[in-house]
Parts: C-alpha cells; structure tokens; sequence
C-alpha cells in the first residue's frame, strides 16, 4: 500500500496578484486559487481595488458582532444564489431577514434536536450496515452526501403522497448541480441584465424543485398533524403563529435544504478521511463511541458523552471548514486596528485561511483534535459557522447530524487508505473534495 504523508492536504492559493478577470475566471472554477497566500501568515491583506482580506480575530469580531454586524451580504454572493434561495433566511436584510430570523430561530433550539436526532441515527445505521456488508473501497465524498441527502428526504419531504423519495433525491441532485456552476458574470458584478452561460441549460432544476417544496408545504399544512414529528412540521408549526407567505416559506425551506446537505456532507467525507490518516485517534473514537452505546440508535443524549469525537469534528471543520470563504460589502466608513475601510469597500474573510493562519495556530496544518479540548479558542479565530447576528441559525443542527452519522458508522466500520490518491480541496459554493476520496472500509 502508498505511503501517506500524515500532514492533511491542503489547497492551492495565489502565490502571486490576482487581476478582476482572472479572479472571475479562477474563482468560478476554485475560490481558493483567487485567495493571496499572505492570508496564511498575515492577519490582514490589502488586495487590489477595494478589498479587504481579513484575518485578524479582533478585526472579524468588530466586523460580525461590533461596528459592522449589520454590513450585508456582498452582493456577488446574491447574485450567485439568489435564484435558487431566493429571498429567504441566508440573502435577505433589514427587517425581512430580523423577522424570519425571529420566525425560525425556535426551529433550532435544542429541545427540537432529539426529535430530528432520531431520523439521523436511521441514516446512520443504515449507511453502517451497507458499508459493513459491502467492503472494500469506497468514495466517501459519494457516501456522505448520499446520507445528508436521506437526512433531507426523512426530516423535510418525508410521508408525503403525492411526492415520492425518488422524485425528491432526482430534483435535489439536479438543483445542487444548477447552483454549483458558478457564473463568471455574477463574480465579476456585471448587471443581471447580461445572459449567464447556464441560462443556456434550463432553469427547470430550481423551478421544479420550487415546486416540489410548494407541494409538500402545501400538503404537509393540510395534513395538520397533532404532534410534529419532523423539521417540516416544525417548521409549519411556528408559521401558524407568526404568517408568511407562502413564497417566502419555500424560499426558506429550500434555503435551509442548501445550508443543511453538502455543507454537513463535506465535513463528513473530510472527517473520515482524517481518521484513515491516524487509525490511532480512529480507534480512540470508536472505543468511545462503543462505551456510549454498542447496539442502539445514537441518541442526541448520548452526544455529551462523546467529546472526543466532537473534537474531532470540530478540527475536520478548523482544516476543512465547509463554508471557506464569505464576504460582506461594508454599508459605512469604519476605522478598526488603524485600518481605514471605506462605504462600498468588500471586505472578504477566507475562513480557510483563518483557520490555518501561522500568526494564530501553533502547527496550523497538522491535525490535532485536542486544541478543542483545552482552553477555549479564542473570539473571532475559529468561525466554521461564522460570527454574530448572522451566525448560521443550523450550528447546532449540523453538529448533531454529523455527530450522529459519524458515530453510527464509526461503530461497524474503519476506514483505511488505499492506493487512489488523495484529493485537494475545491471551493465553488462549499469546500468540496476535487474528485473522489476513495477509502477502504472494513467491518470491525
């Protein structure tokens, strides 16, 4: 068998000035390849025009949660998802996004997560059964999203008569395809006006997949069940007191589709491939795992118990982190740490870089679970979910999930290398594996 470097892969990024064209040309392709490699050992970067690249953890606290928490979105991430997500949780600002945020902020809360935990432990044992049953190598960045994506059909579009799981895991798949082809025109800011080289194909995976979610929302309000019993039910039973119309609901349903599958899916094929890179740690886990719970379905309980493997998550999303860069256009002039931004400038936070900044982590790229053990991290340097009002609303939905798929699967099968070599990193709308991440699994 190849012998494996035991430092993680990491990303390419410019070694040298990047023009607007080639940011376009580049960023479409691989985001990481526009980011300077100066943000890896400086905390602040002054690109070309009017951007800023931001990693100092003081700078991105004041920026999220002081002087500028309420910047908006940038708007070349609006006009790159805004047809798929619409107007809903993740684009929208000012009060429309202070009133959905109110709106489903409950939907999240922890006494909700019990519920959504229990479909995410059937996913998990049966993904440990086929991976058990079936040994040999697998593409683990085929498996994980393959089990966010059963996640997705059992908490949101499950029971429902007129739309079957099929339908539901085509339209998906199609409508994730659509909204990862990034448009070279909306990165450089041209006017909407301008057609888009993916107009050529249809639009037909967003508007079924709008559909679709009208469908099941539709149904799923007439059906008025007693007690809720998944995420949509939930999510009906808090517009039941607070309305919104019905366009606005599918723009957030599918909003949190988005949010919710390839970025939890990424972690999970990245943290499986950490594990086959140190088999000692993979054991380590799993024996705490098994001291937990060695036949049942992983409850949301037992998660506390297990923070070893939640450390463990936590460096996958540090090395990996799944939303691996954001932007913000700064609304007013602002003076932070004696840098100058001015109203209209782009202020960009490449979380990879952050992340494995070597001003602010000791061994940055090297895997080591236990700094998520000790004291805690400091504000502002560890941003996986972002900071601040904005801070993703499913932080601690996602967390669950992964936790309960990894652990369900962790417990029947050990992941090893095989000879296939071993993928970069790629960031179009997350951070993704460049091909497939081909790992041995075995059935303990």
């Amino acid at each position: 068998m190849k012998q494996f470097d035991v430092t993680p892969v990491s990303a390419r990024l410019a070694e040298g000035p990047v023009n607007l064209l080639q940011f376009a040309r580049s960023a479409g392709r691989n985001m990481l390849e526009v980011i300077p490699v100066e943000t890896m050992r400086q905390t602040y970067v002054r690109g070309p025009l009017n951007i800023h690249y931001i990693c100092d953890p003081e700078m991105i606290t004041e920026l999220l949660v002081g002087q500028g928490r309420s910047f908006p979105k940038a708007k070349f991430t609006k006009d790159i998802i805004g047809s798929a997500v619409g107007n809903g949780l993740i684009l929208s600002e000012g009060d429309k996004w202070r009133q959905q945020r109110r709106r489903y902020s409950p939907l999240f809360a922890a006494r909700n997560l019990p519920v959504l935990a229990r479909h995410f432990a059937k996913t998990g044992i049966e993904v440990a059964e086929s991976l058990a049953e079936n040994e040999g190598p697998v593409d683990v960045a085929q498996v994980a999203p393959a089990s966010t994506l059963t996640n997705i059909s059992r908490v949101i579009f499950s029971g429902n008569e007129e739309v079957s799981a099929e339908q539901i895991r085509v339209g998906l798949i199609a409508y994730f395809n659509y909204i990862s082809d990034l448009s070279l025109f909306d990165l450089m800011g041209l006017p909407k006006w301008l057609p888009r080289k993916k107009w050529l194909r249809s639009k037909a995976p967003v508007t079924t997949m709008r559909d679709l979610a009208r469908t099941v929302i539709e149904q799923r309000r007439a059906e008025d069940r007693a007690e809720p019993r998944d995420f949509l039910d939930l999510m009906i039973e808090a517009l039941k007191t607070d309305f919104e119309d019905l366009e606005t609901t599918v723009d957030n349903l599918l909003t949190f589709v988005v949010a919710g599958h390839e970025t939890s899916a990424n972690a999970l094929a990245w943290g499986y491939y950490l594990l086959a890179l140190n088999p000692d740690m993979q054991n380590r886990i799993r024996a705490e795992i098994l001291s937990v719970s060695q036949d049942n379905p992983i409850e949301f309980e037992h998660l506390e118990k297990m923070p070893l493997l939640r450390a463990h998550i936590k460096e996958t999303l540090r090395l990996y982190p799944s939303a691996a860069f954001f932007a913000r256009d700064a609304a007013d002039s602002v003076e932070i740490k004696g840098i100058q931004i001015e109203k209209g400038d782009a202020l960009f936070y490449p979380v990879y870089s952050l992340h494995r900044n070597d001003q602010l982590w000791e061994a940055p790229n090297q895997y080591r679970p236990e700094r998520f053990m000790g004291a805690p991290i400091p504000r502002g340097q560890y941003i996986p979910f972002g900071d601040g009002p904005r801070i993703c609303i499913g932080a601690q939905y996602a967390e669950t999930e992964i936790m309960v798929l990894m652990a369900s699967v962790l417990r029947r099968v050990n992941f090893s290398f095989t000879d296939t070599e071993m993928p970069e990193p790629v960031l179009t709308f997350t951070m993704r594996t460049s091909g497939p991440l081909v790992l041995n699994a075995e059935a303990v």
